[in-house]
């Protein structure tokens, strides 16, 4: 499954957020949360995120440690041509 991840930190993005992050994200690939990109972003949020895990379980577990740093809304995508096959 594919899963769109939108975050606004709840901290300064600092160098050692980063390579707090950078850790997390490898802790992550191992629980079976692999990220397709990431990008930092102007406005509303402060990134966006494009990941894949086996079920919504599986990333929200990945998710909760990183609670008291960002908040984090995600949205299950389906790709375009399978969704195109739903409404047929």
């Amino acid at each position: 499954m594919f899963f769109i991840v939108l975050g606004k930190y709840k901290v300064k993005p600092t160098k050692e957020v980063n390579a707090q992050s950078t850790k997390g994200f490898e802790k992550m690939a191992q629980e079976g949360v692999k990220f397709i990109w990431q990008y930092w972003t102007l406005g509303r949020y402060d990134f966006v995120a494009v990941a894949e895990a086996k079920d919504e379980k599986t990333i929200m577990k990945a998710e909760l440690p990183w609670s008291d740093m960002v908040s984090t809304e995600t949205l299950v995508a389906i790709p375009r041509e399978e969704a195109i096959k739903l409404v047929q």
